[in-house]
């Protein structure tokens, strides 16, 4: 593989480079908390993106998708992570929307992507059940055909940003027989239907990120449903095959491991730097070397995706080793700053007599910290994932 950049693929960089220092909003810079962040302005930069036409990288230029090539993507990410700009949401880009054009209808495609692509529905994804997470064949909200619509009754947990959702996915169960994954579909539903309820749930670090729905006696048209009812076990790894890709998060990591790398400039120890100390510098290095590694795993994964195969489960080894070492860099940062960052920062909106305490740069460390444990859950837990790769790519 030629891991050089052609005199175009640099052409290609500087233009990136110069748009996003034009274009993305100063306010946003240094706010990648969604948490403390609106709707508005989670989905400020996604517009701008998409009134450019590079909202959506990797989907097909037919369907409203940039082009690019693999290099160019890479590019993309890079630059995106060097500048901080805020991660647009992957619920409708990067695992609804492939799901669509790939076993979409042609109604679907032409009413949903267009949406997706200008952040007009926001989406959320109803995969997890209580009792049914990393066991998602075992989910019991059931869909139960009653003329044109679907009855569905059930109960969703953890779904992310859902109390902004326009619309949420959802796998349903249609059939009880045969074994628990044939019996699944997919279903599109708006959450302005009667009987939905969003419940927030509120998480360690204090912040309103997921939550609970509740669905009874929703009616749902049954020209809604993704590809052939019962299918949907197939559709649903489609989609986590994309998802786990895009959590492995190489290009922010990167850019993480360079500010951790100048905290650990600035904090002292014993005296000294403390990038002085072994131990600590040790700790750095090994995380480095794994990311390295991580990146041409991910770089093999985009040049198979440019020959025309899909996401396979190799995306599971991303997904592993991208929220390793995604955990790791939230620990080492937490270590570098002490209890400085412990300090709870008032969200946006929030009355406080706050102070700051300590560095600029210890502000959010141990919220970042606490919330960064949910990645190697979500997804797939990591567990999860050992056992595809252990069966699908060892042969175990």
């Amino acid at each position: 593989m030629d891991l050089s950049f052609s005199a175009d693929d640099l052409a290609f960089r500087d233009e990136v480079r110069q748009f996003i220092e034009d274009n993305f909003p100063a306010e946003l810079k240094e706010r990648d908390d969604r948490a403390s962040m609106s709707k508005e302005d989670m989905l400020r930069w996604h517009r701008i993106l998409h009134k450019k036409g590079w909202v959506a990288p990797s989907w097909p230029k037919e369907y409203g998708g940039t082009g690019w090539s693999v290099t160019q993507r890479y590019i993309w990410g890079e630059e995106n992570a060097r500048a901080g700009t805020t991660a647009l949401l992957p619920f409708g880009l990067s695992m609804l929307g492939p799901v669509v054009y790939t076993f979409g209808n042609q109604e679907q495609k032409d009413y949903f992507l267009p949406r997706i692509l200008s952040g007009e529905h926001w989406w959320c994804q109803g995969y997890s059940e209580p009792g049914s997470g990393s066991d998602l064949a075992s989910l019991r909200t059931r869909a139960v055909r009653d003329g044109n619509d679907y009855i569905v009754n059930g109960h969703k947990i953890w779904t992310t940003l859902a109390q902004h959702a326009d619309w949420i996915f959802c796998l349903v169960r249609t059939s009880t027989e045969g074994k628990p994954q044939t019996g699944i579909s997919f279903l599109l539903i708006d959450m302005e239907t009667p009987g939905i309820t969003v419940r927030p749930i509120i998480t360690i670090d204090g912040s309103h990120e997921v939550n609970e729905v509740f669905l009874e006696d929703v009616r749902v048209p049954a020209k809604n449903l993704i590809g052939e009812e019962n299918k949907g076990w197939t559709y649903a790894k489609f989609l986590l095959g994309n998802e786990r890709s895009g959590i492995a998060g190489v290009a922010r990591s990167k850019k993480a491991i360079e500010q951790l790398k100048g905290i650990a400039r600035a904090e002292m120890s014993d005296g000294e730097p403390l990038i002085n100390d072994n131990d600590f510098l040790n700790k750095i290095s090994e995380t480095e070397i794994d990311l390295t590694a991580l990146e041409y795993t991910e770089l093999r994964t985009l040049a198979a995706e440019s020959r025309g195969e899909g996401p396979g489960p190799e995306s599971s080894i991303l997904k592993v080793k991208g929220t390793e070492i995604q955990q790791r860099i939230t620990e080492l940062t937490l270590e570098a700053v002490g209890y400085y960052g412990m300090i709870q920062t008032p969200r946006q909106g929030e009355m406080s007599n706050y102070t700051r305490v300590g560095p600029d740069y210890a502000e959010g460390v141990a919220q970042e910290y606490f919330n960064m444990r949910k990645t190697s859950i979500y997804g797939g837990s990591n567990e999860i994932q050992r056992n595809i790769i252990a069966k699908m790519v060892l042969g175990l």
